[in-house]
């Protein structure tokens, strides 16, 4: 089954190539065939999986490079099982999103989204180093070539910041991974994560994994790479981008930092605190004087992703105080994951909408769309309430678990961290108040068309998901349970030789 869901849109996305080049029509509903079929696949996972157990589940574990004993071993647990099903829902929103496309490269675009499907699929089942170093390399591929070839003015200069960026932490990745085979005789990461490393040792693995995931997330101060590329890729990208590739970097800090270097991990948790309370607060202060809605969402993102990072390390100021709580801390950092990835994806949505109609995405550009295109504003408000953490969407809950955990921690970090309940608040009622209400900015908004039947398809999709995890999170917490609290054992072991 997980060879299905890798396998199947990377397959896809190869036969889009030649599709493509015979007939517009067909390429489009292969694609959206292709995305479906994965999407049911990842849905069917659900039926199998036995959410009590820690264990790897679906496992298939064959010899692939003998001479380093590298197999090709794919699993799942309760970790990795929500972000797949992330990963799956929004590529087939993407590929009806981007229906109209120029019909030049129709078959490229479409394939470059299902060949990254498949290989971030893949990242989230790899239970071996090697192999999750390859699907971790391979995403940057069919991203660089989505922005590079169908990104804005400036794509080039985006395209090679991001390639640099996240190539350059990939190297010490892969410099971590190699000295763990060294040491330990093995790739496979669950015997990586019983491997006992001396103080100095897990102190420089630890720094490793930082640089690789703080990149991916992005975590102050490596983060600047995002709103540039944003800004230039288009609405697809930007959609995955925000939704799904950001998740890599904590999924590599839950695999990788915590359970192989949980000593250096509690040590140094209070570095990564700090950058976490000054993403949630300086960059939400940044977001506050952006004229451009794409730069906004970014930077956006980048300070509800240090909501995740704080969960993830605040729990070292918890373990023997309050275990419910670092429960608590992991859960609301995971439920955040999923809840930026439904509405960092709905936003960055609906500024597509408004650029396919205007070509614009300057904030003075607009003004008074909801006389034009009062559904579209009805969808836009929700995202933006959503984005503020609203209680009965899904932003409200992870933030509030983070936060009441990061209360029984430090008072202070609860402090600074609830800030961005007011900054965010700030920065996104402004962005709303001249985009939607007010006088019709000018004559174009004035003529502006409300949304299609794809694009309200799309926007209705992300508002039900949005709002179903906001008024019942329970499955998803639960599904998550036994795997979070073997994740908390392994992190409270201090795994020194």
């Amino acid at each position: 089954m997980l060879s299905l869901l890798i396998w199947l849109p990377i397959a896809g996305g190869l036969l889009a190539i030649p599709a493509g080049r015979v007939s517009v029509h067909a390429v489009r509903w292969l694609a959206l065939l292709v995305a479906v079929a994965t999407f049911l696949a990842s849905i069917s996972l659900l039926f199998g999986f036995d959410a009590k157990q820690h264990a790897m589940q679906f496992s298939e574990h064959v010899p692939w490079i003998r001479a380093f004993d590298v197999y090709y071993s794919l699993g799942v647990d309760g970790i990795s099982v929500p972000l797949i099903l992330l990963t799956t829902v929004i590529t087939v929103l993407v590929v009806i999103a981007g229906w109209e496309i120029a019909p030049g490269r129709i078959g490229e675009y479409f394939a470059a989204f299902l060949v990254l499907e498949g290989l971030m699929i893949g990242v989230f089942c790899a239970l071996d180093a090697v192999l999750f170093y390859v699907f971790f390399e391979g995403m940057l591929i069919p991203m660089f070539l989505i922005i590079g070839i169908w990104g804005g003015p400036r794509r080039v200069y985006a395209t090679v910041k991001f390639f640099l960026y996240t190539f350059f932490g990939s190297i010490f990745l892969l410099v971590a991974l190699v000295y763990l085979y060294l040491q330990a005789g093995t790739f496979e990461i669950a015997q990586l994560q019983q491997f006992h490393l001396t103080a100095r040792e897990q102190y420089l693995v630890f720094l490793a994994f930082l640089i690789a995931f703080a990149v991916k997330i992005p975590m102050w101060p490596v983060h600047t790479w995002l709103p540039d590329a944003h800004v230039e890729a288009p609405t697809g990208g930007s959609v995955v981008l925000a939704a799904i590739l950001l998740k890599v970097g904590g999924y590599g800090f839950l695999r990788f930092s915590l359970p192989m270097a949980s000593y250096a991990s509690s040590k140094l948790a209070i570095v990564i605190i700090a950058a976490s309370l000054i993403a949630i607060v300086y960059i939400g202060l940044v977001a506050l004087v952006q004229r451009d809605m794409k730069k906004l969402i970014a930077y956006s993102s980048i300070a509800h992703m240090g909501f995740v990072t704080l969960g993830f390390f605040v729990i070292f100021a918890l373990f023997n105080r309050a275990d419910a709580s670092a429960a608590m801390a992991v859960q609301g950092g995971m439920v955040q994951m999923i809840s930026h990835g439904f509405i960092s994806g709905a936003m960055f949505l609906c500024v597509g909408v408004l650029y396919d109609r205007i070509h614009s995405r300057q904030i003075a550009d607009y003004g008074g769309v909801v006389h034009s295109m009062p559904i579209f504003a009805t969808f836009f408000v929700i995202f933006a309430m959503a984005n503020v953490g609203l209680p009965g969407t899904s932003g409200f809950v992870g933030e509030l678990m983070v936060i009441l955990a990061s209360f029984k921690a430090n008072v202070w970090y609860a402090v600074l961290a609830a800030l961005t309940l007011v900054v965010g608040a700030a920065y996104t009622l402004w962005m709303i108040k001249r985009v939607v209400f007010g006088a019709p900015g000018n004559e174009r908004v004035a003529a502006m068309t409300d949304l299609n039947g794809r694009e309200f398809f799309c926007l209705l999709v992300l508002t039900l998901l949005v709002l179903w995890l906001g008024l019942w999170p329970a499955p998803l917490i639960e599904l998550m349970d036994a795997s979070v609290g073997h994740l908390l054992q392994q992190s409270q072991l201090v795994n020194l030789r």
